[in-house]
């Protein structure tokens, strides 16, 4: 009897030091999502995506594999779009509005110059009418949108002034973002746009070949482009959302238990990305002061010239808008009460 029992109490102890894998680790992953950002690590895109990757596991019992790649490590927002859209080495991306407008015009409607008075007029609109327009444009153009995020109020990184006034940025060269919406915004206000990819930026301050940018001071900070200004003036004349999207050809491909699980954890995410990207506003421009950049917080009165200098970007961008876009715009300002 008592040999029996240590017989079975070495049984015990050799399978309790076993390490057997959970239901997620056992399974076989059936479907991989590559996904990629150009947002460097430790930023709240960043944390974001390591949420949804971490839930998606939990919630799929491992069936949906993601592989996240940070910091531009596949190509800038506008190749990841294109890479996206083809399906093959990246199933998703997560890039600005106007990025998404390499492929899809219609979205860099959503970055109009003081579109969004403020956060709650962004999401009003965007969690509200907006959506299913949005959704529906990119759908006809092969994606999927699982969530928003966003980059948050673009303002005014230069060198030797602030931008207090549209003749401040006269004749300057300034870095664009590769959208038609951006250019003509600098346009409106009297600058020369120089259309230049995110990797490229912070050499073409250093070289002089531009003058200044306009981002967010999240990003400025993240990529180091303020190594190369002395000067920020919020202006936040830009509101850029994200889109977190997927290959549509990918996403139709999967169970429908799987798709209403990556629709569901979008959803439930999208106020937190949110949340952590507005918290970290008014640390990131106490910041510029130890990185040797001055800030300027413009006036409501200023605000309200560039406001009415960039008017007519609505116009021409509503002209060359397709009936989708028009329809956008119309629930945009519907949404905000801009007229």
């Amino acid at each position: 009897m008592q040999k029996m029992w240590m017989i079975l109490m070495a049984m015990a102890l050799v399978l309790t030091s076993l390490q057997l894998p959970s239901v997620a680790e056992a399974a076989e992953a059936e479907y991989t999502l590559r996904f990629a950002t150009v947002a460097p690590n430790d930023t709240p895109w960043a944390n974001l995506l390591k949420k949804y990757k971490k839930a998606l596991k939990k919630k799929t019992d491992g069936r949906v594999k993601m592989k996240v790649f940070l910091g531009g490590l596949k190509g800038d927002e506008q190749s990841l779009v294109r890479q996206a859209y083809k399906g093959k080495e990246l199933q998703g991306a997560g890039v600005s509005s106007g990025a998404m407008a390499t492929l899809v015009p219609e979205m860099d409607i959503l970055e109009l110059p003081y579109l969004f008075d403020s956060f709650a007029d962004a999401d009003k609109a965007l969690d509200g009418p907006a959506r299913p327009i949005i959704e529906e444009i990119l759908e006809a153009k092969g994606f999927k949108l699982l969530m928003f995020s966003e980059n948050g109020y673009r303002s005014f990184g230069t060198k030797g002034g602030f931008v207090k006034t549209p003749a401040d940025l006269k004749a300057k060269k300034m870095r664009s973002q590769e959208s038609p919406v951006h250019v003509e915004t600098y346009r409106a206000l009297g600058a020369s746009p120089v259309t230049i990819s995110v990797g490229e930026v912070l050499s073409a301050l250093q070289t002089g070949v531009v003058e200044g940018f306009d981002n967010t001071p999240l990003y400025t900070q993240a990529v180091s482009w303020y190594q190369a200004v002395d000067h920020f003036t919020v202006t936040e004349h830009i509101y850029q959302p994200a889109l977190i999207v997927v290959n549509k050809k990918w996403f139709d491909s999967l169970p429908a238990d799987l798709q209403g699980i990556l629709l569901d954890l979008g959803k439930k995410l999208t106020k937190r990305g949110r949340k952590q990207v507005r918290e970290l506003g008014p640390a990131l421009l106490d910041n510029f002061g130890s990185m040797g950049v001055k800030v300027y917080h413009s006036t409501e009165a200023e605000k309200a010239v560039f406001k009415k200098a960039t008017k007519g970007v609505w116009k021409v961008r509503e002209s060359k808008a397709s009936p989708m876009g028009k329809k956008l715009l119309k629930a945009l300002l519907q949404s905000t009460g801009n007229k």
